[in-house]
């Protein structure tokens, strides 16, 4: 039997660069201070001898993994994919890598996840619209773990959140929907639990107050397709339906669209106009044409690395972003003849 192969360690390649091992490990930590004629020395006796740094070796030293845990929610709404790509595009870009963890949006089944990466010594964690407890909160302030909540806000000034600013963008939605001759506007809402949903909802309700009109129903769709469909059939399969819905994020509207005109057989945007929050890639498909509101992803991710990574160097504070969103005209609401966009 042949003996098994001894593992290169970096004082093998230290011998063979001929350099002292503190240089090896400068040239495999990102963002450390070495010459270029070391690097090449270095990675020249690397590549001879097969080695590979261990980067969980290096953080019992440095006391840094360079590791980003990731926690989402879920991936049915294509918005959340989009990020993820994002995270790991930025994060790669400034020396780090990412845990991705799943948890559905309960306060224990966070607090699982965030303790699994308390355990793998993440250097800091994002959390994607999931719930967190004021009592876990605090258990990672103890910790000095730095976290920041993209595309979800909380109350607790502990925390840095950075998110679209739902309640302009739902006020833009629905003043376009009345500006284009709407007044029998309904909300179905995003889930209740979430700030987001809630923002929304009173961004929907400010612009009808203005208007001085009441909301011909809201509801909440709980972010499902599926139940979104079901409140779509509810409001639109009688006589007084509204005229428009004004829809708390894409991933529900294409259900409601897909309701109204497969199952109700009604026109939209001739019958009932349809507006949406996200402008994930589907809704420019010719299957939809949704008109919605742009969540400025790039501008998020990048806001939320920044927050994170100033945390972790420990130059910044909690503090709530509000990044401001874009309306996107298409061919789901009804659109007077004359009206000028």
């Amino acid at each position: 039997m042949t003996a098994p192969r001894r593992k290169v360690t970096s004082g093998d390649v230290a011998r063979l660069a001929g350099v002292s091992q503190s240089a090896v490990s400068r040239v495999f930590t990102p963002g450390a201070s070495v010459s270029q004629a070391t690097v090449d020395k270095v990675r020249i006796a690397a590549a001879q001898l097969g080695y590979r740094p261990n980067p969980l070796a290096r953080a019992m030293i440095t006391g840094r993994t360079r590791i980003i845990g990731l926690v989402v929610a879920y991936l049915e709404n294509q918005f959340y994919p989009i990020a993820l790509e994002r995270f790991s595009r930025a994060l790669r870009d400034r020396g780090y890598h990412i845990l991705i963890f799943l948890a559905e949006n309960s306060t224990d089944k966070v607090a699982e996840v965030v303790h699994t990466l308390i355990d793998y010594r993440v250097d800091g964690i994002i959390t994607a619209s999931v719930a967190m407890s004021d009592a876990l909160t605090m258990r990672l302030t103890e910790l000095g773990v730095p976290v920041v909540n993209f595309n979800r806000g909380q109350d607790d000034a502990r925390l840095t959140d950075v998110t679209s600013d739902n309640v302009a963008g739902a006020k833009s939605a629905t003043g376009f929907l009345l500006a284009t001759g709407h007044s029998r506007i309904a909300h179905i809402m995003g889930w209740q639990g979430a700030s987001t949903g809630r923002d929304r909802a009173t961004g929907f309700r400010l612009a009808m107050q203005t208007a001085g009109l009441a909301p011909h129903a809201m509801i909440d769709g709980m972010y499902s397709r599926e139940t979104a469909a079901q409140v779509a059939r509810d409001l639109c399969q009688g006589a007084d339906r509204p005229d428009a819905i004004f829809v708390g994020n894409d991933h529900m509207a294409f259900a409601v669209m897909d309701e109204l005109r497969f199952a109700l057989g009604l026109l939209v945007p001739g019958d009932v106009s349809v507006i949406g929050y996200d402008d994930v890639p589907m809704a420019a498909w010719p299957a939809y044409r949704l008109t919605t509101i742009r969540q400025p992803v790039d501008c998020m991710v990048a806001a939320t690395v920044d927050a994170l990574l100033c945390q972790i160097e420990g130059t910044a504070t909690a503090r709530k972003i509000y990044i401001k969103g874009e309306l996107i005209v298409r061919g789901s609401v009804r659109v007077p003849d004359g009206y000028i966009l």
